[in-house]
């Protein structure tokens, strides 16, 4: 599938998450890796207190900015378990969840200011989510040019899939978010799990591989220096 040809046709899925990072590859670190996480102006959300394994930080970024302000957080993405292989290594079988949160945001402008991004929903977690499995799980055997080749034909997937979310490719699945049932969309591939729902003041979305997602749960996270313990 050509890949800016399917992007050309998804205009459902937002801008929000089309120019952010894939919350599944790593950027240099700031000295406190906290900053951005607490500059945000949402809740974040990790797995809640059944998960009892390891939490590590992944990254938040910015999507644009509103009117009057200057550039905010949109989105990050909280790790359980063990932290996927960077880029440089081969994947291998690593048994990883990832929450993602997206901010409930309207319709604003572009973080350069040459254009209008669109209101966030749960496709844009959905798109953030299967972009992050797919930069966590490639294919070990490719090289870099075939990898990329790769990464950008199953992004342009993950994204006409994250623009139908009721559609045949996703399946009701219902977790507890903050200890009440709520309905999120859920699937699987041969790479691992990706779903999308939303929390209060929120969009979720995660992907994990080795770790089941019928068994997980989300809260909102009221202390992150959980994710920063080594």
């Amino acid at each position: 599938m050509d890949a800016s040809t399917s992007r050309a046709a998804s205009p459902a899925v937002t801008a929000t998450a089309r120019s952010a990072e894939v919350p599944g590859r790593r950027t240099a670190e700031p000295a406190d890796p906290l900053a951005p996480y607490l500059a945000a102006d949402f809740p974040w959300y990790g797995l809640d207190e059944g998960w009892t394994g390891r939490r590590w930080l992944l990254q938040a970024g910015a999507g644009g900015t509103r009117p009057g302000q200057q550039r905010t957080v949109d989105y990050g993405s909280l790790g359980h378990g063990e932290e996927p292989p960077r880029q440089q290594e081969a994947h291998g079988g690593r048994r990883f969840a990832v929450v993602v949160t997206v901010a409930r945001r309207p319709g604003r402008r572009s973080a350069d200011g040459t254009g209008v991004l669109e209101a966030t929903s749960a496709s844009s977690a959905a798109w953030l989510a299967g972009s992050g499995l797919l930069g966590s799980t490639w294919p070990g055997q490719l090289d870099r040019a075939r990898r990329q080749d790769w990464l950008d034909q199953q992004s342009a997937l993950a994204w006409d899939l994250a623009d139908d979310l009721g559609g045949p490719g996703w399946s009701p699945l219902t977790l507890p978010v903050n200890g009440l049932p709520q309905p999120f969309r859920y699937r699987e591939s041969e790479y691992g799990w990706v779903l999308a729902g939303e929390a209060p003041g929120v969009l979720i979305g995660a992907y994990g591989r080795g770790v089941s997602a019928y068994g997980a749960g989300f809260a909102a996270v009221p202390d992150l220096s959980a994710y920063t313990a080594d």
